[in-house]
């Protein structure tokens, strides 16, 4: 990759030089490029092309990337009490051999679990836990030699699942409904794992959520299909990582009828450089020779530009500059025939009146 970005006192020295050498003897060709400046591109410097592809950096999460969460871990902050239609797993040891008690057990509407025809309902609503196990206990003591009660809470009606798509909103955020917003802009995904699982740590008890992006569509590189004068075409493909010359080409279908051959990816100079990154395509060495040294790998922001044919350019321009006079020659033409054709129906119409 070569790049001509000179100082401008430098292009001054050497118009200078060339006036010097010019006066005294009269016209001579000059070679104005200084071959001493030839210097062999680090290798560090090389763009990656199709045999050599490199990984992206850390993907960032932007807007309007799709992220896929599912929370792995949801147990909500200690002391929890129990809402109706919750669900309890409750077991107890030492119960009536033909009724046992070690099942899933719903929070009725009125706040009430049923344990069966023998042991009856008993309250629990507004309760944690530990009370929801001593009230069971005192209330199968009634009935019951020796009961061992354990309760777990299985399920919470109230805690809505994280699972799902979640799309990245302008402002960076993304919106977990009543667990309200997180900026997750500029992040990558273990960093938005953490900035996620932290802002749930104020619900759950050591949540965890698992987190990857669904849709990339913040990164992106263009294609440029110039259109012979006719107005040039823009398309947007989002990036995955992989992607190279002949890739892009064949996201449009390959060149199209306007198209020349002559290719160039046009990569984003770094700030205050000063000067364009061009980066020629061999179309024919890449396609017919299976060439990979100009079919480069993409990267984000890159613009894959493709010329027009130039004898379409010219014959579109013609087609321009002529078409106005076309048209008045044709309507000059169409009202001449229908004076004519007039005058020549008014003839015949007295012609026939004599008669």
């Amino acid at each position: 990759m070569t790049r001509a970005c000179l100082p401008i006192r430098m292009r001054v020295l050497f118009v200078l030089a060339a006036c010097a050498t010019v006066g005294p003897s009269g016209c001579h060709t000059i070679d104005f490029y200084d071959r001493s400046l030839e210097q062999p591109v680090p290798l560090a410097m090389e763009p990656p092309r199709e045999k050599s592809l490199m990984s992206l950096p850390a993907y960032r999460v932007a807007a309007p990337d799709v992220l896929q969460l599912e929370m792995l871990k949801q147990v909500p902050l200690p002391p929890y009490r129990a809402e109706a239609y919750d669900v309890l797993q409750i077991q107890v040891m030492g119960t009536l051999p033909e009724q046992p008690i070690y099942d899933f057990y719903l929070v009725e509407a009125e706040g009430t679990v049923n344990l069966g025809p023998s042991y009856g309902t008993v309250r629990v609503m507004g309760m944690t836990i530990e009370e929801i196990t001593d009230s069971i206990t005192r209330r199968l003591e009634q009935i019951l030699a020796r009961p061992e009660v354990s309760v777990r809470l299985a399920r919470s009606a109230g805690t809505q699942p994280i699972a799902g798509e979640y799309m990245v909103a302008p402002d960076g955020t993304v919106n977990l409904r009543q667990y309200g917003l997180v900026h997750v802009a500029g992040k990558t995904v273990v960093e938005t794992k953490a900035t996620i699982e932290k802002h749930l740590s104020q619900y759950f008890d050591s949540p965890e959520v698992a987190v990857n992006v669904l849709a990339y569509n913040s990164k992106v590189y263009y294609i440029i299909t110039e259109g012979a004068g006719l107005g040039d075409s823009i398309v947007r493909v989002p990036i995955t990582g992989k992607e190279t010359v002949l890739d892009a080409i064949s996201t449009v279908g390959g060149l199209s009828q306007l198209s020349s051959k002559e290719i160039w990816v046009a990569r984003p100079a770094p700030n205050s450089l000063g000067c364009e990154q061009i980066l020629p395509i061999d179309y024919e060495a890449i396609t017919r020779g299976a060439a990979t040294e100009t079919n480069y790998q993409l990267l984000p922001g890159d613009r894959v530009f493709v010329a027009d044919d130039d004898v379409l350019v010219a014959t579109n321009l013609i087609g321009t500059l002529t078409g106005p006079f076309e048209r008045l020659l044709g309507i000059s033409s169409l009202t001449t025939s229908t004076i004519r054709g007039l005058q020549t129906l008014g003839r015949g119409y007295n012609q026939q009146r004599r008669y």
